[in-house]
């Protein structure tokens, strides 16, 4: 009887995708675009096991470094990373998506060549002979082979920026403003690799039906996350006569949901557009005759 009990319970256990997120410069902006997406994580010092609020997922907070790798090996269903981390450790995944966010901005991070100000080298041909610091030595090694030059490379375990003046003579480092690099006085001299985070899942897990439907509707949540944070919503009243005229004068709001009023004669008229052109949008929608004009935030956009 006890036995029965125990494969009851085996049975009606919940099913669980483990997935790895990032631990580090990734590790505030993929959990806040986690919880815009609807997923409540909570990290804890004392573990690397956070919680979230869904029984069918368990979150493990690993370099990003290292990700790809668990993720291909099987110990991790799925997992977020940069797109160099994957290309660095050579691991053979299943790419489930690209999503444009970082700590600073949504622009792509780049591993770039860089030298100080006043050094020689100009181009990839004058590494020739020369040592290069870096902490993606397989993306460097590859790039020099591909340009057929021969030069040391050594990898760094930080302070990369420093080096370049005193111990090596190049390094390859990753930036996604370069304004670092010129506070260090360094100049970039040739971009090697642009990377942005990418949404990856273990080949074989890839084929279990439930799992690639969790992992599916994770990033559609995120992507819906992700394109709700350039666009807002936006609402207002104006007289059926003046609509025509609305519409033409301002492509921003094709497509909208118009719908007819209690008072007649007037309609609703909401719409999506992008943030950046609110505030010269609206003037314009109270030129044309809109009135209780209401700009309001969003949280998912999903086309």
């Amino acid at each position: 009887m006890k036995k029965a009990d125990n494969n009851t319970s085996a049975k009606t256990a919940p099913k669980k995708l483990r997935l790895g997120l990032p631990k580090g410069s990734l590790q505030d902006a993929t959990i806040e675009k986690m919880a815009k997406a609807g997923f409540n994580v909570q990290l804890s010092s004392r573990s690397y096991i956070p919680y979230v609020d869904d029984d069918e997922l368990e979150i493990r907070l690993i370099r990003a470094q290292e990700i790809s790798r668990y993720v291909e090996h099987g110990y991790l269903d799925a997992g977020i990373t940069g797109h160099d981390w994957i290309v660095e450790n050579g691991s053979k995944v299943h790419e489930v998506g690209e999503f444009i966010f970082s700590k600073i901005s949504r622009q792509p991070t780049r591993w770039v060549l860089a030298v100080p100000d006043s050094s020689p080298i100009k181009s990839v041909k004058d590494l020739a002979g020369k040592r290069i610091a870096t902490e993606v030595m397989n993306i460097t090694k590859r790039w020099l082979r591909k340009h057929q030059v021969k030069a040391e490379v050594e990898f760094s375990w930080g302070a990369t920026e420093v080096k370049a003046h005193e111990l090596v003579d190049a390094i390859v480092e990753v930036t996604e403003t370069g304004s670092s690099l010129k506070a260090n006085k360094l100049r970039i001299v040739e971009t090697l690799l642009v990377s942005t985070p990418r949404l990856i899942a273990n080949r074989e897990i890839w084929q279990d039906e439930w799992k690639r439907q969790k992992i599916e509707t994770l990033a559609l949540l995120l992507r819906g996350a992700l394109e709700a944070e350039s666009k807002v919503g936006i609402k207002m009243n104006i007289s059926a006569e003046n609509l025509p005229k609305l519409l033409q004068s301002l492509p921003a709001l094709r497509n909208p949901t118009i719908s007819n009023l209690s008072l007649s004669g007037w309609v609703a008229v909401e719409t999506i557009i992008d943030e950046h052109v609110v505030r010269e949008i609206i003037p314009k929608l109270k030129a044309a005759g809109a009135e209780g004009i209401i700009e309001y935030p969003l949280n998912k956009v999903v086309y």
